[in-house]
This record gives C-alpha cells, structure tokens and sequence, in this order.
C-alpha cells in the first residue's frame, strides 16, 4: 500500500516500497541520495573531519563533506549484490565542533612542524614545545569519543564505518572492535606502512596509526598492501614482527603480474595471510593517484580501482568476516573528483562488508 502524497513514509518498510533507486539522486536526501536515518540504517558512518597532523597536504578534514555531497550522483545498482541499497547505509551529521577543534590545533601543529624543520630555533620554543602535548590530549579525547559512539552503534547491531578525516582517525573505532572481539587481523590498502612510533612528536599522527592499533593485543595480524612509500624504521618493524605484519610492497606486487601472475592469485596470498575476522583499513592514496590526487599524501603507483574492489570481493568471498571498516585521506582537491571516487569507494565498502556480516546476500 503507497503513502499519501501529503504523507511522509515513516517507517524503514515504507521508505523501501516507495524509493525508486533508478530514479535522479537527491541532493536533501542522506548519504547516497537514500532515505534512511541513522536508527533505520543497518550501516552506519561516523564522519571524523579532523587532519592535525597531515604534514604536506591539507584538506582532508573536509573529505566526509566532499563524500556526502558527491553521494547522491552514485547508481544504487551493484551487479553481484541484488538490492544492495535496501540494508541501509547512513551517515551522522559532520561535527562542526571537532571540525573546528582540527582548524585549531592543525594551526599549531603546522608551525611546530615548520619549527623543527627549520632546527628548532630557541626564540620559538616556549610558544612551539607544548603543542604535541596538547595535540596528544585531544587525540586521546578524540579516540574514546569515537569509541564510545561506535560501541554504542554495534551494542544496536548496526555494522559501523568511519569516514576521515586523515588517517588518524579511526584508532577509536579499532579500540571498538577489540572490546567486541577477542582477536582480528586488520588488512591495511595504503601507499604508506603508518608504523611511525609518535611522528614529529604526535602520539596519535596519521603516520603512527598502525603502530598504535598494534598495542592491542586483539590484533593479531597486520597485512600491508599497496606500501610504496616508508622508513627504513618502519621496514624492520615489520621484518620483526615474527610474522604479526606482513608487507605487500606495490612494487612487489606490480614485478609479479608484470611476469605473468594473476591479480587473482596475488589476491589469494594477501588473504590467506589474514585470520576470520578482518578489519578493513582504507586509505584512499592506496589507489592509483590519478584516483585521488587531492589526497593528503600522493605516491605514484598504487591499485586500479576495481582491483581493490576486486581484493575485498575475494576477502568476503574466502568466508571472513568484516567486523569494520574506514575511508581516509579524501582531500576534496579543486573539482568534485576526489569525493566522486571516494563516495564510490565507500559505497563498496559498506555493501561488502554488510555481505560479510549476513545482512546481504551475494552472487559470486
């Protein structure tokens, strides 16, 4: 039975039986163009636009926004997953307050690095040598905001996923995952390790994050894909680790199908390195930078599109588990393209995981 002209659909039901996904996107409606809230979607996205200690390229505060707008120009149809729009996927509402807490401290932390660049002249210090502290203090209130939103998103059942801000962002929600799981893999697409210990001073640097989700003990494993660009530092901790990381450096990769190895086998040797369950850590300049160059940090190299879609696909198709997921580093740059692929990402991302999860189903 269809609503009243005059009458708003109130309930998740009603809004299915009367959404048309082939019809135009609209721009009121939420992330994606759909019609859901954040109660009614089974997906939920935390936007976190907060950059502080992006140390090249800034922008990437702005990235939830540049996503959410680009949105609703998406085609809701995924050829693999019939009816994929009907799980429900929604965002928060941007905080405007940790947007302008980033504003702030990207500020300070933008001279202090300038400071030690320059050989950190004594003038500056007493107005410059306090600024990690202070930066650190609110990486830590930041985390168990982000924490204690995202336990209380999956104590509903809902499957959550961040949406950065840069790469620092989502510590909380990994925090999350290993209050809920006794112990997960994380598989990381990035051009860069991020096993920086405290970058420039930054405890909670977009260049530390997986040094730091590796505190947790739950986390079993890291597996690395797309690298191409690190420290020495950051090699041998991994060389290491016994075995708890494992690299697959592009260049590596890139030298295999170049003599004649399929993606789909180098696909294999990814996920076999991974256990049941897998959180998926995205940051966007693993692509190919042609697909993102507003992104904070671009390397040349990196991964078609559909092959990380293609990596993933396989990753739910080998029978494990998504327990999360993250979009990162989505610097809006100077025309709607980076949120344009970056909205694309996301909506894969958030299909697949919900296949993973049993809440859609998936013709392989």
């Amino acid at each position: 039975m269809s609503t009243p002209q005059n009458q708003q659909p109130n309930s998740k039901a009603e809004k299915i039986a009367n959404f048309d996904p082939s019809g135009v996107g609209d721009v009121n409606a939420g992330l994606f163009g759909l019609p859901f809230t954040v109660d009614e979607a089974e997906v939920v996205v935390i936007p976190v636009p907060w950059e502080v200690t992006v140390s090249y390229s800034a922008g990437t505060a702005n990235g939830p926004e540049a996503v959410f707008n680009a949105s609703p120009q998406i085609d809701l149809f995924e050829p693999a997953i019939k009816d994929a729009w009907k799980v429900g996927i929604a965002m928060e509402e941007i905080s405007e307050e940790w947007h302008a807490v980033s504003d702030e401290l990207r500020g300070k932390a933008e001279k202090y690095i300038t400071w030690l660049e320059e050989g950190q002249a004594e003038e500056n210090a007493a107005e410059l040598q306090d600024v990690p502290a202070e930066v650190n203090a609110k990486g830590e209130e930041l985390l168990q905001w982000l924490k204690e939103k995202a336990l209380n998103y999956m104590d509903q059942g809902k499957a959550v996923c961040l949406l950065g801000g840069d790469h620092s962002t989502p510590l909380g929600l990994i925090h999350a995952m290993a209050e809920r799981h006794e112990e997960f893999g994380i598989l990381q697409l990035d051009a860069h390790a991020d096993l920086r210990v405290a970058y420039e001073g930054f405890k909670y640097s977009h260049a530390s994050i997986m040094y730091n989700a590796l505190q947790l003990p739950q986390v079993k494993k890291l597996v690395q894909v797309g690298i191409r660009d690190l420290a020495q530092s950051e090699a041998e901790m991994a060389e290491q680790s016994n075995g708890r990381i494992t690299m697959f450096y592009d260049a590596v990769i890139k030298e295999n199908l170049y003599a004649g190895e399929s993606w789909k086998k180098e696909c294999k040797k990814i996920i076999a390195q991974l256990p049941q369950k897998v959180y998926l850590s995205f940051d966007i300049d693993a692509l190919d930078p042609k697909l993102c160059p507003g992104t904070g940090t671009p390397v040349p190299g990196g991964l078609e599109f559909e092959e990380a879609v293609y990596l993933i696909k396989q990753l739910v198709k080998s029978g494990r588990e998504i327990i999360g997921c993250d979009l990162n580093e989505v610097g809006p740059g100077e025309t709607e393209w980076n949120g344009n692929v970056g909205a694309r990402m996301l909506y894969k991302i958030c299909n697949w995981m919900a296949v993973s999860q049993g809440r859609l189903k998936a013709d392989f």
